[in-house]
């Protein structure tokens, strides 16, 4: 394998087949409700990065989300049920507790992942988690994007790198699996920030990354600004380019969680070619069998 793909890890820690099904929670964030911001971070829509999400009381949720998948999913698969929109510890943990706790309770669900920001995972919080991940395993994901503060503050990140390095300091300590998200393409950003970026992750102590390609969704303030001809889009061949850097960059054990982002086709206004995912995945893989890409090689280079 050139890259550490999810699926092979999923199937050596759980033995078979396991798909993640989107759930929703908590339904906004202190980068909205004006705590730290009121317009969420610039690229996020309306569903808070949670497009493929269902609503409703959590047990209805998962089986939604497991009719969706129904036609391609064996009998004995198993399933990790993913709160992903908006921020899902931004609420007492007497709110949480039930939530979470609900979609790890049938047996088919081998762990629960949870989309947050670092600046979300107080003292309560984090004693929970470590509560849960003795039942079964979990997952936090920490959307990052970019270690540079021009980038961060455009996006209206909303909270310090000096905060990321806690939260997944803390988590680690607790057992809890980390995964950190890196948008390539972000306005502005050099190769060699972007690499920046990719190195830092390597580094971080997080066990998974999901790469992301800067995309624009209808009714988002980055769709004002692309409208607006202040924001250029990356070509697919630009983006595997900047993508085999990264991968290169994590360690070998390293899980790739994504390679690319993708929302919802009705409200994807750029790069139009990223709506096609099958092509996307067939021409990226093309690519990296050209240019020999390899998940590792430049970081044995810095850091062995």
């Amino acid at each position: 394998m050139r890259y550490r793909t999810l699926n092979e890890w999923l199937r050596e820690r759980y033995g078979r087949k396991v798909y993640k099904l989107a759930l929703q929670g908590v339904t906004t964030c202190p980068n909205r409700d004006g705590t730290v911001g009121e317009r969420g971070c610039i690229f996020c829509s309306e569903y808070g990065s949670g497009e493929f999400a269902v609503s409703g009381p959590v047990a209805e949720q998962l089986e939604k989300a497991k009719a969706r998948v129904a036609g391609k999913v064996p009998p004995e698969a198993g399933y990790i049920a993913y709160f992903q929109s908006f921020t899902n510890t931004y609420a007492p943990v007497e709110r949480l507790r039930p939530l979470f706790t609900a979609a790890m309770e049938p047996p088919e669900v081998v762990a629960l992942s949870v989309a947050t920001r670092p600046d979300c995972l107080g003292a309560e919080v984090l004693d929970l988690l470590e509560e849960l991940q003795q039942r079964k395993d979990v997952w936090v994901e920490l959307g990052l994007q970019t270690i540079h503060p021009v980038s961060a503050d455009y996006i209206r990140r909303g909270y310090s790198l000096e905060s990321f390095d806690r939260a997944v300091q803390e988590l680690r300590r607790r057992g809890i699996t980390v995964v950190v998200h890196q948008i390539i393409g972000l306005p502005g950003e050099t190769e060699e920030m972007i690499y920046a970026t990719a190195d830092y992750i390597a580094q971080s102590g997080a066990e998974g990354v999901k790469f992301h390609l800067l995309h624009v969704l209808r009714g988002t303030d980055l769709a004002a600004e692309y409208e607006a001809g202040k924001v250029e889009v990356l070509e697919m061949e630009a983006y595997f380019h900047l993508l085999a850097g990264c991968v290169e960059r994590m360690a070998p054990e390293m899980v790739i969680h994504r390679l690319t982002g993708d929302g919802a086709k009705r409200d994807l206004l750029a790069p139009l070619w990223s709506g096609d995912k099958k092509r996307v995945l067939r021409e990226m893989q093309s690519y990296f069998e050209r240019h020999d890409v390899v998940q590792g090689q430049q970081y044995r280079e810095r850091y062995e």
